[in-house]
């Protein structure tokens, strides 16, 4: 059998489980780094899974995705992507001299 001959509902369920062990993966590895909340898993350990799980989570998007589906994600990609460095320069240009300034 072959995942594009899984019903819709269950590559949706698979990928929302994919979804929720990247975000766990994500978090892991984020304790990792800051340092605040040990955790017997390395670093080393914790990348590979979070690499394992975005996989994981490409994978399954892939097979939900149709011709039309995918010129989509690319637009709302672009959208975000510009959204979020646009906030980025916002947040920069509000702190002048390590001090809060009102933008405008």
């Amino acid at each position: 059998m072959s995942i594009k001959n899984l019903s819709e509902p269950v590559r949706l369920e698979q990928l929302a489980e994919e979804c929720a062990e990247l975000g766990h993966a994500a978090l892991k590895l984020a304790r990792i780094l800051r340092g605040e909340n040990p955790t017997p898993v390395g670093e080393a350990e914790a990348r590979e899974r979070l690499t394992e799980e975005v996989a994981d989570v490409m994978v399954t998007v892939d097979s939900l995705m149709d011709t039309r589906m995918l010129r989509d994600i690319g637009t709302h990609c672009t959208e975000k992507k510009d959204r979020w460095e646009q906030r980025l320069r916002q947040a920069k240009t509000m702190r002048i001299n390590g001090k809060e300034v009102l933008p405008g």
